[in-house]
């Protein structure tokens, strides 16, 4: 598991442990990818932790893209997500201090978007 720069916040403050995934996230990326998502934002609701990425592709992925290979690029991120896996349950699980039970992962090109959705055993105290 890749370090992160943020220490693990106190389990009972959902703000700072979302604040906490997002910046562990675009860490994740950052480190896989060369490159992390300019924009971050974490929601908490019960046992669902949803982590929307805004700008997340690469100038070689942007140009792939131009050059019509959007197929391409939603297989190459399909393929970051599934090597990024591990590190991003980790974070998740080390932040939450719960057990990530289900991981998926969705992109979008235009808007350059990705969505990082955690299903856990058990709630995040609110």
């Amino acid at each position: 598991m890749p370090a992160t720069p943020t220490d693990s916040p106190s389990r009972d403050d959902p703000g700072r442990i979302a604040a906490a995934i997002s910046t562990a996230v675009v860490h994740v990326f950052s480190e896989h990818t060369g490159r992390g998502p300019t924009k971050a934002r974490t929601t908490i609701d019960g046992t669902t932790v949803v982590v929307i990425l805004q700008e997340t592709m690469t100038t070689a992925e942007r140009s792939l893209v131009e050059a019509g290979k959007q197929a391409e690029v939603l297989q190459l991120r399909r393929s970051f997500q599934e090597t990024m896996r591990d590190d991003l349950v980790a974070v998740v699980e080390r932040l939450t201090a719960a057990r990530v039970n289900a991981f998926m992962s969705a992109n979008h090109i235009k808007p350059d978007t990705a969505a990082e959705i955690f299903l856990l055993d058990s709630k995040v105290a609110s």
